[in-house]
């Protein structure tokens, strides 16, 4: 009975060392609580090795930074180490990973900021015994976790995600960094004067802060939303502008055969009936060259490039090169739904890639690309291959990564250098660099 009683008095008075204890588990959920928001906002999986290394590095800066820090930087501190994390840990895009913070962070308070106060009136403490007294602590502790569960649930029942656009403009970029980076400062202040200043304002007073707070990040969210959709509007208009414009050509080439048809079919006939052979395989590959300009741009259709971005990067390319008096030739058998890269780097290399491509066969007599996009399902990956004909056959194919190296007087060199550095940042991509005496062949490889 005596152990009961002094256990007891252990939980029911102000008890630092015990508080101190209690606060390691504590900190540990907490962290864990936040880790899984991230997941269900951002919906990604994070293996266990990586949420274990988050949560041993979260809880160490925390209990450290607890003991020599103010609590208001000591929470800023936290929250930028959180970013940090999932930004470098989890590899998500650092505009993602502020915004996924943020939002945790918000929840979090909101749960709290709803549940202290009724908390302490309900039973009629203040918050040094709510800090000081480890049942009451441990009790709070259990009903802000308790909700966090539910919203977790909640999160994943309803299957709520939030749509977002990675390569926005940089004006809209910025606005949005400033935005979240604002959003942190609130959350941070909120959480302090929710500590300190529970016991002592009214529950008006901490209603209408938690409104306040709410509906700022509601204005915030809603206006993230409309960037997000004004962006991805601003995609498809360009990409129903392309794909008319590519229509229209398409129109015209047919059109064209159609009326010359009866004409081809005679001068076919007339190689037939003299046995000019050689005459009938020259005009057939002039022939082939026409009809596989109608293949290409029939195969340049945002049904068959399923990606607004990458779409607009092709259709702009290739009439670059048509305007050059570049054949351009292309196979694309591959779903970018199920690309297993960032689309922001994708299209970086894609677009470098190409460039290099026509600055080189644009300067040969024969002019010619080849681009093939396929997946290779046996050997678990997705190629991309970009041939074209070049002039230099004596290119080094190492030394054109190296940083500053140009075959042309007035280009910077940096194009092949900044592949090399998306390459490097990934472990599932491979960049292959061949020639022979009349291609010189860029393939890129993503595993998966």
């Amino acid at each position: 009975m005596e152990i009961l009683n002094n256990i007891w008095t252990a939980i029911s008075t102000p008890n630092e060392g015990l508080i101190n204890i209690i606060a390691v588990p504590g900190t540990i959920l907490e962290f864990l609580f936040m880790v899984v928001l991230i997941e269900c906002i951002l919906n990604i999986t994070i293996s266990l090795k990586k949420k274990c290394f988050y949560l041993i590095i979260m809880t160490i800066v925390n209990l450290l930074g607890s003991s020599f820090l103010p609590n208001a930087f000591n929470i800023i501190l936290n929250y930028i180490l959180m970013i940090g994390i999932t930004y470098k840990l989890f590899n998500v895009p650092l505009l993602k990973s502020l915004f996924s913070v943020v939002m945790s962070a918000l929840i979090f308070n909101i749960i709290g900021a709803l549940t202290l106060n009724p908390y302490i009136s309900l039973l009629g403490i203040s918050s040094y015994e709510l800090s000081s007294i480890p049942i009451y602590r441990i009790l709070y502790t259990f009903v802000v976790y308790c909700f966090l569960a539910l919203v977790i649930l909640l999160f994943k029942y309803k299957k709520w995600r939030i749509k977002y656009v990675e390569d926005i403009d940089k004006h809209s970029k910025f606005i949005l960094y400033l935005n979240l980076i604002l959003g942190i400062l609130a959350v941070s202040v909120q959480t302090v004067l929710a500590v300190y200043y529970v016991d002592k304002l009214p529950i008006l007073i901490t209603f209408l802060s938690f409104i306040s707070l709410t509906s700022y990040f509601g204005l915030s969210l809603y206006t993230l939303t409309r960037v997000f959709k004004l962006t991805l509007t601003t995609r498809k208009l360009e990409s129903a502008e392309s794909y008319n414009n590519s229509l229209r050509i398409l129109h015209d080439n047919v059109r064209a055969f159609k009326h010359d048809f009866d004409n081809i079919v005679t001068t076919i006939g007339g190689y037939i009936r003299t046995n000019d052979m050689e005459g009938l395989k020259e005009y057939y590959l002039e022939l082939e060259d026409d009809c596989q300009k109608v293949n290409t741009l029939y195969i340049l259709n945002p049904e068959v490039v399923n990606n607004d971005g990458i779409y607009n990067l092709l259709t702009k390319k290739y009439y670059d090169a048509e305007s050059k008096n570049i054949k351009v030739n292309i196979t694309f058998l591959l779903d970018l739904d199920t690309l297993n890269m960032k689309i922001y780097e994708f299209a970086r290399i894609l677009g470098i890639l190409i460039d290099n491509a026509i600055e080189a066969s644009e300067e040969c007599d024969e002019k010619i690309i080849n681009l093939s996009f396929r997946d290779d399902r046996k050997n678990s990956r997705q190629l991309i291959k970009i041939e074209n004909t070049y002039k230099d056959k004596n290119i080094d194919t190492e030394k054109i990564f190296e940083k500053g190296i140009s075959g042309k007087d007035s280009h910077t060199g940096l194009g092949l250098w900044e592949v090399r550095k998306i390459i490097k940042k990934n472990n599932n991509i491979n960049l292959y660099t061949s020639k022979n005496d009349k291609f010189f062949t860029q393939q890129l490889e993503i595993y998966y």
